[in-house]
């Protein structure tokens, strides 16, 4: 009988903890297009007694997204996928941004959703970053949620002359990350499998180490200290949301967004919600 397969693509500080939060028992098959992460990973995780097998892949690239769904499910039972692949607003321009943080989803959503077996699910990792962008107007919405994969980079409104910054890029992404999740839990519906995002805050990992040395650093540093949670949030934090979405207690959830901030998108909320009311007065 061959193991349940657990697909972990992005094995940074959050694909690595939930690899390790659900790869027991089961094989992982870990993809990133970092080959040194990638192989630092596979080397932690099978030293320490998992079954792992790895794979290049670019998530911007619909070949290589698909050639990874075929890759899992020639292994066994795709039962769990963990989206985690994304770049930060330090680190890329506006271009790359949504090539892979919004397009590189949206391949993820297409084309695992025809290799889960039934009974399995998925989670893609947003940001609450996806929660403080300013509305959208609702065509926008309709937009990012239903235009095929192949013509997101089209639609006029995410065009270079519209997008000026990689942080505005990274906040439409990841917006987008959850409309087209919640869209797409239909079609995952019809395999009975579940899908849903995680939008975590800031989390202890490379990326945001990177971003807390940038330009938003002291914008992040006061979001902690504001918090509700008033720390950080670990890898570890993110590998238990995900582990409850992916697992049985879930059941009954799919197409929707897990807010795992420590409190910061509500104390924002709160502070402008006080300040208005403020002006009322």
């Amino acid at each position: 009988m061959r193991r349940e397969i657990v697909v972990i693509i992005g094995t940074g500080g959050m694909g690595l903890a939930i690899a390790r939060r659900l790869g027991s028992g089961k094989t992982l098959l870990l993809g990133d297009a970092n080959p040194e992460t990638l192989d630092r990973a596979a080397q932690a995780l099978r030293g320490e007694g998992h079954s792992v097998h790895v794979r290049a892949v670019d998530v911007s690239t619909p070949e290589s997204v698909a050639a990874l769904a075929d890759a899992a499910a020639e292994l066994g039972p795709v039962t769990a996928i963990a989206h985690t692949a994304a770049l930060s607003p330090a680190q890329a321009p506006v271009d790359v941004i949504l090539r892979v943080d919004l397009v590189g989803t949206a391949l993820v959503l297409d084309e695992f959703a025809r290799v889960v077996a039934p009974g399995g699910a998925a989670v893609v990792v947003a940001s609450m970053a996806g929660h403080l962008l300013p509305p959208l107007p609702k065509e926008h919405e309709r937009a990012l949620a239903i235009t095929p994969t192949s013509e997101l980079l089209a639609l006029e409104f995410l065009g270079p002359d519209r997008i000026d910054h990689p942080a505005a890029a990274y906040g439409i992404a990841k917006r987008g990350n959850m409309l087209r999740v919640q869209h797409a839990a239909v079609r995952w519906g019809a395999r009975r499998a579940r899908v849903n995002s995680i939008s975590p805050g800031i989390v202890f990992t490379a990326m945001s180490h990177e971003e807390l040395a940038g330009e938003q650093g002291d914008v992040m540093r006061r979001m902690i200290d504001d918090s509700a949670a008033g720390r950080a949030g670990t890898p570890d934090d993110i590998a238990d949301a995900a582990a409850f979405l992916l697992g049985p207690h879930a059941g009954f959830i799919t197409g929707a967004d897990l807010l795992v901030d420590g409190g910061v998108v509500a104390s924002v909320r709160s502070r402008k919600a006080a300040k208005s009311m403020g002006r009322m007065r």
